[in-house]
């Protein structure tokens, strides 16, 4: 009896499934390239209850006869290639044969379409379809085919008057319980949705898309003139504005790049998007070029805003890496890493010289207006040591004056007999509106806020428009009040009463970035998991501690840093910032000795 098994036809579709097939975005990916591939000017995408119940898109493309839209069905069949040559010549953004077959082995399809001034064996390079005026000002309808698929097996076809194509995929692995089970919440698989049709439409502004979620409107894009447009469609004038538009070619490649200015950067990754060929792609060496270029303009722990669209002969890159085609292999990495790094380098070089004008005419006047000043404060010497318990830091009294020396930034030294101590009052006044917060937030459930005279609208991207709609009760519980007025759109109502001077539209963009960046992987749960929303609302008060916080350009007097010395000594952890970073150090007397050889 032999050990080895062929393994059936409707199991290895499976299989294959789980490679192409990881969430409904995927299948939205896939569907929506099909749309690009056959010459569509305008893709509408449907979805209900997060891809789980429906995901359908529509298209105005060149479409298929019967023959054709049946056989697209079958495992490796496909319209793009014909042999292995024109697998180095991809200019598709499909070829693989392998998603179609796939998405109708996990879910129940319907198909309608209808080809149009095509013939049906050349699909290679699909014109784009002419538009056929109707009776009612639309596109005409033709005599099409209706084919519906479960789990894999053909249940019914039949003639249907349609144009172009629409797809409907239902119940998404309805006959994978497993695989349905390790699906997130809604609002995380809405999040990868919005980001795939994001990803799209950037690199294909001349194609309108339309993204509606159980009703509603989550983006509406008509076509573009050019990638800026497309931009500021997206993301909105105002990022737009803050991004450099550089290129160049060489007669091998060329790319376009839209580049944040440095004085603009990001706490995470979020607003970086590479393309090559019209197709979303990741790659860590590009990505490397890109801050190479950055290198020594901005802060290890910033990120650049960057979207790059590149263009190259199809066979100096490969896309047969991975069944998503989200992995590359370049012929010559170093040429396409020393090509994206010049043209970058050059792009950063010229916006840095105004600015370091601009912060050298800034550090001149800080220098006459602010230099080291000393304030008399009442406080007794003490002595700060590391392993100090919190009850013994900082004994404040009235009765003495005690020297504060400003070291300019947000650093104060205080002088006593056993050393020096360098507070850094911005970290020290985090960890105590953090622990306030919470310390609210445990006793009432929720944090006193301040109403709006005026609802503030606040546009946001797609993924933080979908991030924000997921965790509205967290951010309630601190005071951000709002609620979804639809078309990547908010109404916030109020905000927390300490931070009643606050730009709601900088917190709330920052609060998105952050819970997007940091908690990713936890929020698809934070519905499930007490312990996941603790977490959550942690960083949440760390994050708004910081909005609270002394600044760097407010100068504290002395009276305002006692307090906050006699603050922090109330803290259950007066010796770090909510993110971990000292509000003190001790510079020991025996320390400063040996620093003058003594």
């Amino acid at each position: 009896m032999p050990c080895i098994n062929v393994l059936p036809l409707n199991l290895r579709n499976k299989i294959a499934a789980g490679e192409v097939v990881e969430r409904p975005a995927s299948v939205v990916k896939e569907l929506i390239e099909n749309s690009i591939d056959s010459g569509a000017s305008r893709i509408e995408i449907d979805i209900s209850r997060a891809g789980r119940r429906l995901i359908k898109v529509s298209d105005d493309g060149a479409g298929m006869d019967r023959e054709d839209a049946l056989i697209a069905f079958e495992r490796y069949a496909t319209s793009k290639i014909k042999d292995e040559n024109d697998l180095l010549n991809i200019r598709t953004m499909g070829f693989r044969g392998e998603a179609l077959s796939s998405i109708a082995s996990v879910s129940k399809v319907r198909l309608i379409t209808a080809a149009r001034n095509m013939e049906p064996k050349d699909r290679s390079n699909p014109p784009i379809p002419p538009v056929v005026k109707g009776g009612g000002g639309g596109l005409l309808n033709q005599v099409g085919t209706c084919i519906e698929i479960i789990g894999g097996d053909v249940k019914e076809i039949k003639d249907c008057m349609t144009v172009g194509t629409t797809i409907e995929i239902k119940d998404l692995f309805f006959n994978m319980p497993a695989r349905r089970k390790f699906l997130k919440s809604d609002g995380t698989e809405n999040y990868h949705i919005v980001d795939t049709v994001t990803r799209e439409a950037l690199s294909h502004p001349l194609i309108g898309f339309v993204l509606r979620m159980d009703g509603d409107c989550a983006l509406e894009l008509p076509a573009a003139a050019s990638y800026r447009e497309r931009i500021v469609q997206v993301f909105g004038k105002e990022f737009a504005d803050e991004l450099i538009e550089t290129g160049t070619e060489d007669g091998v490649m060329s790319v376009k790049a839209f580049l944040g200015k440095i004085t603009h950067l990001r706490n995470n990754r979020n607003n970086q998007f590479f393309f090559i060929n019209k197709r979303p792609v990741k790659d860590q060496s590009i990505t490397y070029a890109v801050y190479k270029a950055y290198e020594g303009s901005i802060p290890k722990d910033k990120h650049p805003v960057f979207l790059l669209f590149m263009e190259m002969d199809p066979s100096n890159v490969d896309f047969n890496v991975h069944p998503t085609k989200r992995e590359v292999r370049f012929f010559d990495k170093n040429s396409i890493f020393n090509f994206i790094h010049r043209t970058m380098r050059s792009a950063v070089s010229s916006q840095q010289s105004a600015v370091i004008a601009e912060m050298e005419i800034k550090r001149h006047g800080e220098s006459e207006d602010f230099n080291y000043s000393f304030t008399d404060s009442p406080i007794r010497p003490f002595t700060v040591s590391q392993v100090a318990e919190p009850q013994e830091l900082y004994n404040i009294g009235h009765s003495e004056i005690m020297p504060f020396l400003y070291l300019g930034d947000t650093f104060v030294a205080i002088p006593d007999k056993n050393g020096l101590t360098i507070i850094d009052y911005h970290a020290a006044h985090e960890r105590i509106n953090y622990e306030r917060l919470l310390r609210r937030s445990a006793v009432s459930g929720q944090q006193s806020a301040v109403r709006l005279l005026f609802p503030q609208q606040v546009r946001l991207q797609g993924s933080e428009y979908g991030v924000i709609l997921d965790n509205l009760k967290v951010l309630s519980d601190f005071g951000v009040e709002a609620e979804d007025f639809g078309h990547g759109t908010i109404i916030v109502r109020s905000i927390p009463d300490f931070l009643k001077d606050a730009d709601v539209n900088s917190l709330v963009n920052d609060l998105a970035n952050f819970l997007i960046s940091d908690f990713k992987s936890q929020i698809s749960d934070a519905s499930e998991s007490i312990e996941t929303i603790d977490s959550i609302k942690k960083a949440l008060a760390a994050r708004l501690a910081c909005h609270s916080s002394i600044r760097g350009k407010e100068i504290p007097d002395g009276m305002r840093i006692a307090q906050l010395l006699k603050d922090l000594n109330t803290m259950e952890d007066p010796n770090h910032c909510p993110h971990g970073r000292p509000t003190k150090i001790l510079i020991s007397a025996n320390e400063l000795r040996k620093m003058f050889k003594k």
